[in-house]
């Protein structure tokens, strides 16, 4: 049987919110088998749990925010990208704000913390959403046309475009394919980090936004060039991070996708639009389960392994 996993123990980190700019604690703890994956805002004079789902998705504005009630958790998408890559189903994450912290900027920091808890099956089936019928959002046209695509594949697949017409991007791989079956999710997605640019900084932050951002958790560009002076960690790392963007969005479906995802110029938003158009079509996907792992397609077996 494929089976779920969890965490063999408990795991924390302590970091700033890249939109808030405020401290935020973060406890990852195991949860039984048929959990899923569930937020805990235990700052709050009454503690509030938020499960993950396309449903609880509430704000797509420069990151994906999930809520229950008045209680919300922001930016949640790079944690999400690092449970995705390395197939956990069932977790806790205990959280003091209302913030995921930014740490590095990408998914490597919490990829280690998970593995640093260690990872272990539980004795019941994953359980899969598998595409069958294609899905497509779209908006726009012509020069502003941007789309996402599912599509039935036997596996996890993610290609994305994008198109942001500055120098130091132009310069730089504009499309990335990745699959699971290469077990590569920790050296080759895992690190890409987000990026900003300086002319848009005054403005988000006139709006509460980017408080916490800066070099050490972030590429940020002026009209011209890279200003890291370490530079780029991929020589695509830019179109690499939409696609550990998109990792995690989808995995706030709930369950792991078989299916071909394919992406121009999307985002947060368009990624949710997305899950909501496939649930809304129950003809175009199946729950299945894998009682024998050998028949799971390849890179579902096994453990992603460190760096």
């Amino acid at each position: 049987m494929l089976a779920q996993r969890t965490l063999k123990s408990l795991t924390r980190a302590v970091g700033v919110g890249l939109h808030s700019g405020q401290r935020v604690e973060l406890t990852l703890r195991p949860a039984p088998p048929d959990t899923g994956i569930v937020f805990r805002r235990i700052d709050l004079p009454q503690p509030v749990d938020i499960p993950i789902s396309a449903q609880a998705v509430t704000d797509t504005r420069m990151a994906s925010t999930i809520s229950s009630g008045n209680a919300k958790v922001h930016t949640v998408e790079h944690l999400m990208s690092a449970c995705a890559g390395l197939g956990l189903d069932n977790l806790y994450i205990d959280i003091t704000a209302e913030e995921v912290p930014i740490l590095d900027g990408s998914a490597a920091s919490f990829v280690f913390l998970l593995q640093s808890a260690g990872i272990e099956p539980q004795a019941a089936p994953r359980r899969f959403i598998r595409v069958i019928k294609p899905v497509e959002v779209r908006e726009g046209e012509g020069a502003n046309v941007k789309w996402a695509r599912l599509e039935p594949y036997e596996g996890y697949k993610l290609s994305f475009e994008i198109d942001f017409d500055h120098p130091a991007v132009d310069s730089t791989g504009q499309r990335v394919e990745f699959d699971m079956s290469s077990g590569a999710y920790t050296r080759d997605i895992a690190r890409a980090r987000t990026f900003g640019f300086t002319r848009d900084v005054e403005m988000m932050r006139s709006n509460g936004l980017a408080l916490g951002g800066g070099l050490d958790n972030a590429i940020v560009m002026d009209d011209y060039r890279v200003l890291n002076s370490e530079g780029l960690r991929y020589k695509d790392e830019f179109v690499k991070h939409k696609i550990l963007d998109a990792m995690g969005d989808l995995h706030l479906l709930g369950k792991p996708l078989l299916a071909a995802y394919s992406a121009f110029r999307s985002g947060h938003a368009m990624n949710n639009r997305l899950l909501r158009e496939l649930l809304a079509h129950q003809e175009a996907w199946e729950v299945i389960t894998f009682e024998d792992e050998t028949r799971a397609p390849a890179g579902f077996a096994t453990l992603a392994p460190a760096w």
